[in-house]
């Protein structure tokens, strides 16, 4: 079973921060994305999370529901049998506890939607 721990050393941002990003949907939204092309997550708030693919690729994953203090903590684990991480799949948040991490809540994943930097 693969474990995967992914920590965002981006700029801090308040989930209440709303500012357009360029991004919009484009496509039908799939299942599952590979797991080997993930390069790195912006995690917008407590239900949105960008997974920036190989070749500058971008799947926005919206949580059913909200997750507590993802968009605070903006780090997130997940496991999986699978080379994909899928819409069943779970997240669990990680604090920063002392030295270490520490789990906080888990959370299930929604579709992936494809998006594309919006013309201008």
């Amino acid at each position: 079973m693969a474990a995967a721990f992914i920590a965002l050393p981006s700029a801090p941002a308040i989930a209440k921060d709303k500012k357009p990003d360029g991004l919009v949907a484009t496509g039908k939204p799939v299942d599952c994305i590979s797991l080997p092309s993930i390069r790195s997550t912006n995690v917008r708030d407590d239900q949105t999370i960008d997974f920036i693919l190989n070749g500058n690729k971008v799947y926005r994953n919206t949580l059913p529901n909200k997750c507590p203090s993802l968009g605070f903590e903006r780090r997130f684990s997940y496991r999986t049998s699978l080379s994909q991480l899928c819409s069943v799949d779970i997240i669990t948040v990680l604090y920063s506890a002392g030295p270490g991490l520490q789990r906080g809540p888990s959370c299930g994943l929604g579709k992936f939607q494809p998006m594309i930097k919006a013309a201008k």
